[in-house]
């Protein structure tokens, strides 16, 4: 079998595309960028041209729907310059080709659009640039008229866009289905496109269509238009080869506690905490992270319903002082506002922290960052995507979610969130002699067995205090406890 041959690649310059490229667009090859207006096709051209010049290369752009003044003008609200880029300005037609356009014989369009295609061979043949972006091809379609005219004049041009091992990148809206495309001749699609949501931002994605002849990371990718560059976040891949796993237990600090976990977390695992507001929680997280970082780990905090100062004051209330950790940076703790926040950015934090070397990641809380999300199967794919990086990666993951209420009946959480954790511990409230009353139990341990009672717990000033078995009650889970003899009456 003959080894497949990577051709020489051309950096895009936006790092998270030339991850989903695998090294970026094949050299000297002809690709489309299409979307709809607004979707980010010009800032990510251009960053495309600036990285080539950036590497010193001979660099061409030609703009066809805005004039060199107005690229400039673009360019300078991102922070570029468009110094040392060729300009082509075919914006104005009617005052490029002058006298020519005013004769009756042919309709003006065509005379507008065979000069432009020649102005274009022309410039190349003049400059031999490496990188070539045409911005936009509508107006070339506009100028045809018709779609068997524009095809016929593409085809001629194509050959002097690839000449000299020019890779090129032309920009287009998307076109009505019945309308003529460029899929069929460029060697490479991109497609961008953005939705709108009710409250909030943007949600902008990308796609990979096609790229001929080499492997890309396909499917929809988030990005974001930031000021200076073009941003995307590859979507998460989880595709090491199974291994055999040896499963280290991470205690918590409480015997109490590490006695319902069967001994404490596995190292690699996801452990889900369930409970209304108010019923410890976060505590409960935050005494893991106290744990980790004794035993000298790295950890990192995503926090969506709370702010850093808050978290800390919390902390430090029950005695856990996280401060040192902080300063020293082996606690790093990100206040996340969801609104802003797209799954694949999130994913992209997630392996930073992780590339840093965290082996705890904390996530306070799902209910937040899915309520902002929207509750829908690609998101909790998403998560559980999201969960099998960090296995296969040996990172720990702490994350907590609401119940609804405060006394309802045990089991009524939603079961698309706690499936997907390997492990869930429940809080209940509950009442007994006229005082409502914590209690906490093992809901599910996926790796070994777990102490199958429920306990009491108290929050103090000493931290989290887990009381003996409470063999003596009936209904906890329900809310509202009874009293049993030994023979159960």
């Amino acid at each position: 079998m003959t080894k497949p041959i990577s051709p020489p690649r051309v950096e895009t310059g936006v790092q998270g595309l030339d991850i989903i490229l695998e090294g970026g667009l094949p050299r000297g090859r002809l690709y489309l960028i299409e979307g709809n207006p607004g979707s980010g096709k010009t800032s990510l051209a251009l960053q495309f041209l600036l990285t080539g010049r950036a590497q010193g290369e001979k660099v061409l752009l030609i703009s066809l729907s805005e004039t060199a003044e107005e690229m400039q003008s673009f360019a300078a609200s991102h922070g570029w310059s468009l110094q040392g880029l060729d300009i082509l300005d075919l914006s104005d037609m009617a005052k490029v080709i002058g006298e020519k356009g005013r004769q009756s014989v042919f309709h003006s369009s065509e005379i507008e659009l065979v000069d432009a295609i020649n102005l274009v061979r022309q410039a190349i043949a003049d400059l031999g640039p490496s990188r070539i972006v045409i911005d936009s091809l509508s107006e070339f379609r506009h100028l045809a008229g018709d779609d068997a005219v524009y095809r016929l004049n593409m085809d001629a041009l194509k050959p002097h866009l690839v000449a000299q091992d020019c890779t090129v990148v032309m920009v287009d809206t998307l076109v009505a289905p019945d309308r003529f495309a460029l899929h069929t001749m460029v060697h490479g699609v991109i497609s961008l496109n953005y939705t709108t949501p009710d409250v909030g931002p943007f949600r902008r994605q990308l796609c990979v269509q096609k790229i001929r002849g080499v492997k890309f990371r396909d499917g929809m990718h988030d990005f974001e238009l930031l000021t200076g560059k073009v941003a995307v976040y590859p979507r998460l891949v989880t595709a090491r080869p199974p291994t055999r796993r040896t499963f280290t237990q991470l205690a918590s600090g409480i015997s109490e506690l590490d006695g319902l976990l069967g001994g404490g977390l596995d190292i690699g695992t996801s452990t889900l905490v369930l409970g209304p507001a108010g019923s410890g929680k976060s505590t409960i997280q935050a005494q893991f992270v106290d744990a980790a970082l004794k035993r000298g780990e790295k950890v990192v905090m995503f926090l969506f319903d709370e702010h850093i100062s808050s978290m800390l004051a919390r902390s430090e209330g029950i005695g856990l002082d996280f401060d040192p950790a902080v300063s020293d940076g082996r606690l790093s703790i990100l206040t996340i506002d969801p609104m802003e926040l797209s799954p694949g950015k999130f994913a992209h934090l997630v392996q930073m922290a992780v590339g840093d070397g965290a082996t705890m990641v904390v996530i306070d809380s799902l209910s937040g960052y899915m309520t902002s999300m929207g509750h829908g199967l690609h998101l909790t794919l998403q998560i559980r995507n999201l969960l099998s990086y960090l296995a296969e990666r040996r990172v720990t993951t702490i994350m907590s979610s609401a119940l609804p209420g405060l006394l309802n009946v045990a089991g009524s959480h939603d079961d698309t969130i706690s499936f997907i954790a390997d492990n869930v511990i429940l809080l209940r409230y509950y009442e007994h002699m006229g005082e409502v009353r914590r209690a906490i139990s093992i809901f599910k341990r996926r790796m070994g067995r777990n102490e199958r009672t429920i306990r009491d717990v108290e929050i103090s000033a000493s931290g989290l205090v887990i009381g003996p078995p409470m063999t003596g009650l009936r209904g906890i889970l329900g809310g509202a406890p009874i009293h049993v003899s030994e023979h159960g009456t």
